[in-house]
């Protein structure tokens, strides 16, 4: 038993074919962002991608014949529990409307469906970004017309969270836990017995990351919206894109920046803390969610690689609790196992909508 994995990311889809025992082949396809800008927004790019997922697979030599389901990393549907869903007609009309926001992760349904449609085999969506288990506190923002929203890195959240309950041997529904996701994207997430009660939006609150901006003052967003010197797709790509490390040192690459810092760069320095300092605060407020009861702080994502930044944020946070750090991305693992687990009836595959 074979399952085909897919992940979309903004410039990249990451495929694996994984065996009951682990992977057995991957591959990371880079689009060509000329390609990927010519289409007016992220649903536009399917034939594109699929083209060169196509091609890849074709190159690899890969076998589909022993592939029994396609997963994917579920988009930003509407909100759902936590768990397995098979791609449906009702999926997959969000997915293209992008019901809550555009993101690469919206194709992810549409191209395990392009591909298991041809195959006749299911295919599934496995903890998305939508997942919603917000505590009613949670919801609200200050403004009833603008409540807030369960966007997050659920995935490698919720993958990272049982790891650690397992390394710490403890029940992952009787412990809690803060989790920080640190990639593009932050996101930071109050974890209450195995349930997301609370997390910022990756898009548009908590700490800056490498390329977002994080949370901003209102005022002064306003102003800008309305100077007349940005479109509203221009300015929510600047927020999206151009913002964080980015914005302040011309690059988003962590590596590079602590090359620039260890040379003396105290400017990249200051930065790099200060990416870290409010990294410190969204774990800190995400503890009193919880009442300070922390089982242990899960740092998790690609910058948990870098030493220095998660030194940064454990000098601030580790009077709250044990800080983990798990680096790397777990999505392609998860995403297997959970296609597995449906295959194998261990779990049950929820319906969408």
């Amino acid at each position: 038993m074979q399952v085909l994995v897919v992940n979309p990311g903004s410039t990249t889809t990451k495929l694996a074919i994984y065996s009951l025992s682990g992977p057995l082949a991957e591959k990371t396809i880079t689009h060509k962002t000329k390609m990927l800008t010519a289409f007016p927004d992220v649903p536009f790019q399917l034939a594109a991608r699929l083209d060169d997922v196509s091609s890849a697979l074709r190159e690899a030599g890969t076998n589909l014949s022993s592939v029994s389901a396609v997963v994917a990393r579920g988009g930003l549907i509407r909100p759902v529990e936590p768990g397995i869903y098979r791609v449906t007609p009702r999926m997959l009309e969000d997915l293209r409307a992008q019901v809550q926001g555009p993101h690469a992760s919206n194709l992810g349904g549409l191209i395990a469906d392009a591909i298991a449609g041809k195959m006749g085999i299911p295919a599934y969506v496995v903890d998305p970004v939508s997942c919603d288990q917000f505590h009613p506190l949670a919801r609200l923002s200050g403004l009833p017309e603008i409540p807030r929203k369960s966007l997050s890195h659920a995935l490698n959240i919720r993958a990272t969270m049982r790891l650690a309950s397992f390394e710490l041997n403890c029940d992952r529904e009787t412990v809690n836990y803060v989790a920080a996701h640190l990639g593009g994207g932050i996101s930071i997430a109050a974890v209450e017995g195995g349930r997301i009660i609370d997390a910022n939006n990756a898009n548009e609150q908590g700490p800056f990351s490498p390329e977002r901006t994080g949370e901003l003052p209102a005022r002064e967003v306003a102003e800008i919206a309305f100077s007349g010197n940005f479109s509203k797709d221009r300015l929510i790509a600047k927020f999206l894109g151009q913002g964080g490390l980015v914005a302040y040192l011309g690059v988003s690459n962590a590596k590079e920046i602590e090359t620039r810092i260890a040379a003396g760069d105290e400017y990249a320095g200051l930065i790099f803390e200060g990416m870290a300092y409010q990294i410190a605060k969204e774990i800190g407020a995400m503890a009193s969610v919880l009442s300070g009861d922390v089982k242990a702080i899960l740092i998790c994502g690609g910058l948990a690689s870098s030493e220095l930044l998660v030194s940064m944020i454990r000098e601030r946070v580790s009077f709250i609790a044990e800080v983990r750090a798990y680096p790397g991305e777990r999505e392609m693992e998860s995403l297997a196992k959970g296609a597995f687990r449906a295959l194998l009836g261990e779990e049950e595959v929820k319906t969408y909508g």
